[in-house]
């Protein structure tokens, strides 16, 4: 998972990179945020570990898993995470509210 993790942080989509220079080196608030991180089965795009928020671009759509009716959202917040899922084309075309909303959750 960490390999694969690597090579998705390698081909980022256009909106992850837009997140990303918003949420790196403790811009978003003054709170860390790491990209790509593994939290087996999945590799969330962005995590705050201090407040446990989950950041995904592209909907959550990859979170599903095929092989029974969970979604991996509700795993995820099973451990006690929050999950803000947005498209990339809100990401893109709304980045200030984007951002508004992920600087809401962390507060």
């Amino acid at each position: 998972m960490k390999v694969l993790a690597r090579k998705l942080r390698r081909n980022s989509t256009d909106a992850e990179r837009t997140l990303w220079k918003c949420l790196h080196a403790h811009r978003m608030a003054g709170y860390k945020f790491r990209r790509q991180y593994v939290i087996e089965p999945y590799i969330v795009d962005f995590i705050c570990l201090e407040k446990r928020l989950i950041v995904e671009a592209d909907g959550c759509q990859h979170l599903e898993q095929e092989s029974d009716d969970h979604a991996g959202v509700e795993y995820l917040e099973s451990l006690d995470n929050r999950v803000l899922c947005f498209w990339n084309h809100d990401i893109l075309r709304d980045t200030q509210a984007v951002l508004e909303t992920i600087r809401s959750q962390l507060q």
